[in-house]
């Protein structure tokens, strides 16, 4: 029984040996090629476990692990000419997976290096070929939706031949070029300073407006005033004139008193000038006495104050020439 303990042992062993070489596991981010003898037999894509012909090193069974997952492949700083012809850098990806195992596995031996080297020319080209067609403001317009749609609908045909779908096409970054840069931020200055002497000249030209409006509006008001002033004064004038008609009215020879006095005191008062007037003259008529003429009231007499409290002026005798 001794004897046969070694020979057991190694029948287990080559048991176990052969089951390990015949299962494999497919888990849920996977693909399993089945090759027997270099040829696809069958293409496991459901996780799980499963059996293959063991004896994987004499080519009878291999099982080649693919991913069944979205993978995503970036392109940077691709230079890219627009319809107007000045370049942009531009940085863009695109998310695809593994569609058809079996062509993948033709196509490229299932190298997803191969795969992503093989695509990245058809991705530039395809990029190059969409801004060519459009200005660099439909990168960042609404129509970029649509040139990541056509970027990804130029792709699909390639990948495919390839055993992968496209999923997805996004473009990350669309920017100008160092000499882009500068001679769009010359023409956008130019433009601002335009739009800014164009704000300037309608300031002015709205500030003349209110000048002026307001201008007329002090001369309208002035002359207004003016007109207001002038009737007022004239129904002053005509008030005055009216008062003073109903005041010689009612006693003449009082109006001519009053008139003689208030010339009396423009004429004398504080003028410096010197009158030679003779006493018989008629100015001096309320300055005599009863025989002047004066038959309404007696003059004041000389050296006495006269109604409206000042002192009368003495008659000039003729002593200052």
């Amino acid at each position: 029984m001794a004897n046969r303990l070694p020979i057991i042992a190694f029948v287990v062993l080559a048991i176990l040996f052969i089951l390990y070489s015949s299962v494999f596991v497919v888990n849920a981010k996977q693909q399993a090629i089945i090759l027997r003898f270099g040829e696809i037999v069958d293409v496991k894509s459901e996780p799980g476990i499963y059996f293959k012909a063991p004896f994987g090193m004499f080519e009878a069974d291999n099982v080649q692990m693919v991913e069944n997952r979205v993978l995503r492949f970036d392109l940077d700083d691709i230079r890219v000419q627009v319809s107007g012809g000045k370049f942009y850098d531009v940085d863009a990806f695109m998310a695809y997976r593994i569609s058809d195992p079996r062509r993948f596995r033709q196509a490229v031996s299932g190298n997803i290096a191969l795969a992503e080297a093989r695509l990245r020319t058809r991705f530039d080209a395809a990029l190059r070929r969409v801004y060519g067609l459009r200005g660099f403001e439909a990168a960042l317009s609404e129509e970029r939706a649509s040139m990541m749609r056509e970027v990804r609908d130029q792709l699909r045909p390639d990948a495919t031949s390839l055993g992968l779908e496209i999923e997805d096409v996004r473009i990350r970054r669309t920017d100008l070029t160092q000499d882009v840069s500068e001679q769009t931020f010359e023409r956008m200055k130019a433009e601002r300073l335009a739009e800014a002497e164009r704000l300037r000249a309608r300031g002015r030209e709205a500030a003349q407006r209110i000048r002026a409006r307001a201008d007329r509006e002090v001369i309208e008001t002035v002359a207004e005033a003016r007109r207001e002033s002038e009737i007022l004064r004239g129904e002053g004038e005509a008030a005055r004139n009216a008062a003073f008609a109903a005041a010689f009215e009612r006693d003449p020879e009082f109006f001519e008193f009053y008139r003689s006095m208030k010339a009396y005191t423009e004429a004398l008062e504080g003028s410096g000038t010197t009158m030679v007037l003779s006493p018989e003259a008629e100015f001096f008529r309320y300055f005599r006495g009863a025989q002047g003429g004066n038959t309404g009231a007696a003059a004041p007499a000389a050296g006495t104050a006269p109604a409206g409290g000042a002192a009368a002026p003495q008659p000039d005798t003729g002593a200052n020439p």
